[in-house]
């Protein structure tokens, strides 16, 4: 079944709009949770390994490119606030891909009646 966009009526072409913006929304949003989850297993991994070395042993962070020395414990505690930052973005990113495939859902079968109709 072929459908001439032009033939549709403003309501209709309204809808295929927002489902394409709905579409375009949940694959952004999908992207973001993996740099998300891809940061957070890097915290997770320097908490680990900067917990299993002693608390004397020299150690340096990243900044703009330029390695700097650090403590232990100082950089322990970034990393764990980080991680805590991204658990809580991960969940936000979460939730609004929830709400956005519901509305992708009832918007794609408001349409797909709508187009039976026609």
């Amino acid at each position: 079944m072929t459908i001439n966009f032009d033939q549709l009526d403003e309501e209709t072409k309204k809808k295929i709009q927002n489902l394409s913006a709905l579409s375009q929304s949940l694959e952004f949003l999908t992207q973001q949770k993996i740099q998300l989850e891809t940061s957070l297993k890097e915290a997770e991994l320097a908490i680990e390994n900067l917990s299993e070395a002693a608390p004397d042993t020299t150690v340096y962070k990243n900044i703009g490119g330029v390695m700097v020395k650090s403590s232990r414990d100082k950089l322990l505690d970034e990393k764990k606030n980080l991680k805590v930052t991204l658990e809580m973005r991960l969940k936000t990113i979460d939730q609004k891909t929830e709400r956005t495939k519901n509305s992708f859902e009832t918007l794609q079968k408001s349409l797909q009646a709508d187009l039976k109709n026609k």
